[in-house]
């Protein structure tokens, strides 16, 4: 259940209305708290606000938030279609879930309901001697957030969905998912090993990407039932209605049915994959930004080259976490799942910018070098495929390119050149 709940408190902090939906409630309940203060005896120590100070006050609040607001919507709505359209679709939910700017749209709506529920309190002798005092501290306190917020979120938003800040945005949340997957292959459950005899199957329910295995439900109903179960999906696999999503087996007679209901309800399928748990959908986001780069009706070359610079910063959090993951931690030791293999990691994060960028020297020289560094890293596969990566990629170069002392250059910055 704790999963779920976060599985939808994660979608719904996507949403654009959510954040400034609960400033508001925030909003509320401060400008009526105020009015506790009338109970506790403190109008003698307190200094007498006049009503009209603080109706000044709530006045200048509600004639510039509501106007601030509808700026700021124009402005992130602005910077959300640039970052659909200059870097690439998939980059929305990560651009639209920006904490400086979300902030600052929920304190100028929160202020500005503020303003009108004090007011409108204030009108009707809702506060005596004490409660103006105090909510003459919260107004101005609430005015001093507003002007720090709004200088903060003016800078923010002045690089808010250009190019460079989404993909920055994009590789943050890349590394967060990657570095996770990293530490937990598994999922903190077993690896798949030998053939799976005399179980019964589970076909997914619907046809949609796998967003999210809820383990500790799969796990309590293995125990609960004696089962042993093996997902056949991750996060990110496209499934349908006649694929394996899973299979069980048990000792015991059990209702086959049941289970199959209760697996299906703990693997969640949605119609996009989400970037929470599924690292190679973050990494295919990257490289879509480098190929729109080198498509013939942008041709940027250097923004290729600075996604490659990405791609071999988040394949180095294997450096990294070599030694500090726990691959033999095991929580749910009832259920045996999936592994991504390294190749299917190196073709979303190179294949494409092999095949796009074939023709450009300074793109192919960038990405040699990416495979050179990537090959240092101390895991055998992942020098294995380095190398077969920087092989094709030369091949496809040396097609695409006709100048022969650009192919001797690339040759030399080669992962093969010496065999």
């Amino acid at each position: 259940m704790k999963k779920r709940i976060l599985i939808y408190y994660n979608r719904l902090r996507e949403q654009l209305w959510f954040r400034p939906f609960l400033f508001c409630l925030f909003s509320v309940f401060g400008a009526l708290l105020a009015h506790q203060a009338d109970g506790i005896g403190i109008n003698d120590l307190v200094p007498n606000i006049g009503t009209e100070s603080i109706e000044g006050l709530l006045d200048t609040i509600s004639a510039s938030m509501l106007v601030i607001s509808i700026f700021a919507v124009a402005s992130m709505l602005s910077a959300f279609s640039s970052a659909s359209s200059t870097a690439t679709p998939r980059s929305f939910k990560i651009v639209i879930t920006d904490d400086v700017s979300q902030n600052a749209l929920s304190i100028f709506i929160g202020a500005f309901i503020f303003s009108i529920v004090a007011t409108i309190a204030l009108d009707n002798g809702y506060y005596d001697k004490a409660g103006r005092f105090i909510l003459f501290l919260f107004t101005l306190l609430l005015f001093a957030v507003v002007i720090l917020t709004f200088l903060r979120w003016v800078n923010r938003i002045s690089r808010l969905g250009r190019l460079e800040h989404t993909i920055n945005q994009v590789e943050t949340v890349v590394a967060l998912s990657l570095s996770a997957y990293i530490k937990h292959p598994y999922l903190k459950a077993r690896p798949i090993k030998g053939e799976f005899h005399d179980g019964n199957t589970v076909y997914a329910n619907c046809v949609g990407y796998v967003q999210n295995l809820n383990l500790d439900a799969i796990q309590l109903l293995a125990e609960e039932k004696e089962l042993h179960i093996r997902l056949n999906c991750l996060p990110g696999k496209f499934v349908n209605k006649n694929f394996i999503i899973a299979q069980f087996s048990s000792n015991q007679n059990v209702d086959v049915a049941q289970i199959q209901k209760s697996i299906c309800e703990a693997i969640i399928i949605g119609n996009t994959r989400l970037f929470d748990e599924d690292p190679r959908f973050g990494l295919i986001s990257l490289t879509e930004i480098a190929s729109r780069a080198l498509s013939p009706g942008i041709n940027d070359p250097g923004t290729a080259i600075q996604i490659i610079g990405s791609h071999e910063r988040l394949f180095f959090l294997w450096q990294k976490e070599i030694g500090h993951g726990n691959e033999k931690e095991v929580t749910y030791n009832r259920i045996e799942v999936p592994k991504i293999s390294m190749e299917d990691f190196f073709e979303d994060a190179f294949r494409p910018i092999a095949r796009d960028g074939a023709d450009n020297i300074e793109v192919m020289l960038r990405l040699q070098k990416a495979f050179s560094s990537i090959a240092t890293i101390n895991n055998s596969d992942i020098k294995e495929i380095a190398k077969r990566h920087s092989k094709s990629s030369y091949e496809r170069a040396k097609k695409a390119i006709e100048f022969e002392q650009d192919h001797n250059i690339l040759l030399q910055q080669s992962l093969f050149k010496n065999k």
